[in-house]
């Protein structure tokens, strides 16, 4: 079972309502009721993970209309588990990860992201979070100019000889 996050449900909620705002400020969009009654439930349970495979129709057409805005893979480019390491420096995923990311579901591939997005030790959130800014800055990526990786609140570090900021 692959379980999607309360925090992808609220994600997706909140670009639903960006993308199709209330014409009133009262009545919300088929996608964001769909997705709220899922929230609604996950929060009055205590549930922070919701089935994959179970959730409502309408609900899960909207949640992966959310993810397909998001970028599919970590990859920055670094790829140190050709060269034999179990985890990979650049995006954190593991060597299995890897090699099966075609084969995830969405849920999966966002649980990973999760995972790696909360250790934040993958040089994609620090040594190379260059890397993951330029690509979103270019706008011409694969993902549209999707934010590449979630802000990690972390500035890469000065070149040598140059001061901070």
């Amino acid at each position: 079972m692959a379980g999607i996050h309360i925090t992808d449900i609220e994600a997706a909620i909140n670009w639903w309502r960006d993308r199709s705002p209330s014409p009133d400020g009262i009545t919300a969009c088929a996608e964001v009721r769909a997705l709220s009654e899922v929230y609604a439930l996950m929060v009055y349970y205590r549930e922070p993970l919701c089935d994959e495979a179970t959730m409502p129709a309408k609900a899960q057409a909207a949640w992966l209309a959310w993810y397909a805005s998001t970028p599919d893979a970590p990859c920055i480019a670094i790829c140190s588990t050709s060269q034999g390491d179990a985890v990979c420096k650049g995006c954190g995923r593991s060597f299995d990860e890897v090699q099966h990311w075609p084969a995830f579901s969405p849920g999966e591939k966002r649980s990973v992201w999760r995972r790696i997005t909360m250790e934040g030790t993958a040089w994609r959130f620090n040594r190379y979070a260059e890397r993951a800014r330029e690509g979103r800055a270019a706008g011409s990526s694969a993902d549209g100019g999707q934010q590449a990786v979630p802000d990690s609140g972390q500035q890469a570090a000065p070149a040598s000889g140059q001061q901070a900021a």
